[in-house]
């Protein structure tokens, strides 16, 4: 039988751009060591550790990890792309939830560089071939692009030529990510910009994308503490928070035939896992009041309000205009500014999201706070491919 599971403590760092901040060494300990703080137990308790990075080289989870403490406990390093977090999360609970262990770390990191995501190995196949395949057949105009822009910006230009859905739109989902990250002390950028700023920032994209529409490389780290109802009984350990539902799905054939650049983004994904979820919890989309996903652009989070089932699909500029994506709308997105103003330290971005869901469910999220909350939705993504929806509830 599956063990209910709760998320004990939560810990998280800053985040800060390239050059200004620790170790990821110095940032995966001390996100961990906050997360027990937050949970009230001593880390000789734990007894398995996963760890999310992208950018690093193997057992970098031990190296951060072994600051804590050197007790001996199994730990696996995750590497899913920018939904490497949120995987270390899904296998601390799977770990508790069939019973294998009752207390578990899930924790990522990273200490990126300046500038464009690129390949660190150009000796070998780069990764996501398949989509990189589709992309370039359909939108031959993207190759030589920086494959993060090609992918996320091509999406969102086949859903303006299919929806007619404005550039405009994509800045105001800019701007009301800024206008959330101002009450995050945590998050990178707090400056609070206009749709208009948005809008007469530099162009990277004709058309389609300025630069404040695409998140910052950010370092970071965060961490979470899952168990299970007896152990947190037995220890005291505060069980208002559970996890009720997650899936951690792949691409299908769909992902590219027929070909599209949204589905080669992982909208479909984002689907399936989140259909998973809301089936698995007897949730539906209109019952979630706040949310935390993956914003890595700004056309990105627009295509995954369809995804989760907020709006229907064609539907999601309306959703902006009648600003249903922040306070006193239908769902407040990203109440922590999001990828684009908090930040994306791709290995830590799942469980930063973790982190404001269960204050937020706590009640402690301050000028932050969505009021009411039973449920609350977290999506991650990692092209390549891993989709990853969370669902969490009042325990």
């Amino acid at each position: 039988m599956s063990q209910k599971t709760y998320v004990a403590g939560v810990g998280m760092i800053p985040f800060a751009k390239p050059g200004q901040s620790g170790t990821y060494i110095e940032m995966g300990a001390e996100a961990i060591r906050l997360a027990l703080k937050d949970a009230g137990i001593d880390y000789k308790f734990v007894q398995q550790a996963y760890a999310g990075y992208v950018y690093g080289d193997s057992t970098s989870g031990q190296s951060a990890l072994y600051e804590v403490g050197l007790t001996g406990i199994p730990v696996i390093n995750v590497n899913n792309n920018c939904g490497s977090g949120s995987t270390a999360l899904y296998l601390a609970r799977q770990a508790v939830e069939a019973g294998i262990v009752d207390c578990a770390l899930a924790f990522g990191f990273e200490q990126m560089q300046p500038g464009a995501l690129k390949a660190h190995w150009t000796d070998r196949p780069i990764t996501y071939g398949k989509g990189h395949e589709t992309s370039d057949r359909i939108f031959p105009e993207g190759i030589g692009m920086p494959d993060a822009l090609k992918f996320f910006g091509g999406a969102g230009k086949e859903h303006m030529e299919k929806y007619g859905t404005r550039m405009e739109t994509f800045a105001a989902i800019r701007a009301k990510a800024s206008r959330h990250a101002a009450n995050n002390p945590l998050s990178v950028f707090k400056k609070i910009v206009t749709t208009e700023d948005v809008m007469a920032d530099q162009v990277i994209f004709p058309g389609v994308m300025t630069r404040l529409m695409a998140c910052p490389p950010t370092c970071g780290g965060a961490a979470a503490i899952i168990v299970s109802e007896a152990f947190a009984k037995k220890h005291g350990l505060r069980t208002d928070v559970t996890i009720l539902a997650q899936s951690l799905v792949t691409d299908q054939p769909e992902a590219f035939d027929p070909p599209s650049m949204i589905s080669v983004v992982g909208v479909g994904m984002t689907r399936q896992a989140a259909f998973e979820v809301y089936e698995k919890a007897g949730v539906g989309p209109e019952e979630i009041r706040v949310c935390e996903l993956h914003d890595c652009f700004a056309q990105n989070e627009l295509l995954t309000y369809e995804g989760l089932g907020f709006c229907p699909v064609g539907g999601a500029e309306k959703f902006v205009m009648d600003g249903d994506n922040t306070y006193g709308g239908q769902v407040v997105i990203n109440p922590s500014g999001g990828l684009l103003s908090k930040g994306h330290p791709l290995g830590a971005t799942g469980l930063a999201q973790c982190f404001e869901l269960t204050h937020q469910l706590r009640g402690s999220a301050g000028a932050r706070q969505v009021e009411g909350l039973q449920h609350a939705l977290q999506h991650n993504l990692g092209l390549g491919g891993a989709g990853i929806v969370t669902l969490f509830g009042r325990g």
